[in-house]
């Protein structure tokens, strides 16, 4: 076992892990942050998107122990400080952005990471951007209007993909 610390959502938190230890599996048993999903365990998926010291990571590929000292933020850590959504949690929902919402957290992760980059991206560049994050239910359509309108972009009808 191995101390790690971390700063996660704001606040410093230190634990002892397995040198195995996923930083998926630390995030959601370790510190009860079950917005970070576990879809594939092999990086496919992205439903376990977190931030790295502002870049998205996808959390089942990094073992805990490599995000020693660094800041980490997950869906649990992106409302507003008053506890209201974010302007891409509020697009996500304003646009239906979700049906299931298995793939949502690390669809809003991936998505702002996107926006932080690029704040005003096509709708190419969305899709671009989210061809890491699997969703079985929306066909992206909806995904992609709620980034376009969280970038303040007039949403045009989306095309087929």
């Amino acid at each position: 076992m191995t101390k790690v610390t971390m700063t996660v959502n704001g606040k410093s938190v230190s634990a002892e892990v397995e040198g195995r230890t996923l930083l998926s599996a630390f995030l959601r048993e370790g510190l009860a942050l079950t917005g970070t999903h576990i879809g594939c365990d092999t990086t496919q998926c992205g439903a376990c998107t977190v931030h790295v010291d502002g870049k998205a990571v996808k959390s089942c590929a990094v073992f805990a122990l490599d995000v020693e000292g660094a800041d980490v933020r997950t869906i649990e850590g992106m409302a507003n400080a008053d506890g209201s959504l974010s302007v891409i949690q509020q697009s996500f929902q304003d646009h239906h952005g979700l049906q299931c919402g298995f793939c949502t957290p690390g669809m809003v992760m991936a998505s702002a990471a996107l926006l932080a980059d690029n704040p005003k991206p096509t709708e190419a560049e969305v899709r671009h951007h989210l061809e890491g994050n699997i969703c079985r239910c929306t066909g992206y359509h909806n995904i992609v209007k709620a980034v376009l309108a969280a970038s303040g972009q007039d949403v045009p009808a989306v095309a087929a993909e």
